[in-house]
């Protein structure tokens, strides 16, 4: 065999090999387009070849908690979180992950995920203060958590409000949710229809209002109308779908007695949604 041909092999042989090895950007685009098993496959490929690869170990974690599979999604987001502790998302995914295991976690446990949990979501906030997904993480942890557990009503509000500064829907809808877990309905339903004054076309407002209405039994007629209002309009990246405003409808409906109505509106739901389980679980319970 002359080298020349030797070379010619060798480096058909390279190119190949280069060719049939997965890139992030190939990974990344079978991720975007919800091939999990294949975006998994592909992103182990590279954290496996590449030990410094954050990213990919962050990807791995985010599959690996969609697919339920809670220890691995904390495994890969703490060796990303190792790798690079400057990353507010990698910390933000991590303390999901923390408050899953809490939820799931005998006593003990749950007591040392929910503190995790804090300490991730705090950390996302001090990496990036405008992150208002890492903002309303601690929102919710806030709220549920006990104080021994680093909880509290009062620090949760005090997110609702950064949040506010920093984006006057979504604050307003947080902030109202607050109100109502607490039961100061009014104070609620006026947060909103004050600020909605300036923005009558806000999907998320809308649907705020109409979702107090079903949660609370009040302002009902005013609930049925923002909520129709919504399916007129487009929702946004990270508003409920149309699936959530017909099951909420369907509440209102029940809430007047109104069977068939109602059952018509859970359909509807799980038309636009077939896998909505809320909207199919209330459909099973009507007479």
């Amino acid at each position: 065999m002359s080298s020349r041909y030797r070379l010619a092999l060798f480096l058909g042989l390279l190119g190949s090999a280069l060719q049939a090895a997965p890139n992030f950007d190939q990974a990344l685009s079978l991720f975007q387009a919800k091939r999990y098993p294949e975006a998994r496959a592909a992103f182990k490929d590279i954290a496996t070849t590449e030990a410094q690869n954050a990213e990919a170990r962050y990807y791995l974690g985010v599959l690996a908690g969609r697919r339920g599979d809670n220890s691995e999604a904390i495994r890969r987001l703490e060796e990303a979180t190792a790798l690079n502790p400057r990353n507010s998302k990698y910390f933000l995914e991590l303390g999901g992950a923390y408050g899953d295991a809490a939820a799931k976690a005998g006593l003990f446990a749950k007591l040392e995920f929910a503190h995790k949990c804090q300490h991730a979501l705090e950390t996302a906030v001090q990496l990036d203060p405008d992150s208002l997904e890492a903002r309303n993480g601690l929102v919710s942890f806030y709220r549920s958590a006990p104080p021994f557990a680093g909880g509290g009503m009062s620090k949760a509000y005090e997110q609702a409000e950064e949040i506010r500064k920093r984006d006057a829907l979504m604050g307003a809808s947080v902030l109202g949710q607050l109100y109502l877990s607490e039961k100061k309905i009014d104070q609620a339903f006026a947060l909103y229809e004050e600020t909605i004054k300036s923005h009558p076309d806000s999907y998320t407002l809308l649907y705020a209002i109409g979702r107090a209405a079903a949660q609370t039994g009040q302002h009902l007629d005013r609930g049925e109308q923002v909520l129709r209002r919504c399916l007129e309009l487009t929702p946004g990246k990270n508003d409920p779908g149309y699936a959530p405003v017909h099951w909420r409808l369907g509440n209102i409906a029940e809430r007047r007695g109104q069977v068939a109505v109602a059952r018509a509106a859970y359909e509807a739901a799980l038309k636009a949604d077939p896998g909505f389980h809320q909207a199919r679980e209330a459909l099973a319970k009507l007479k």
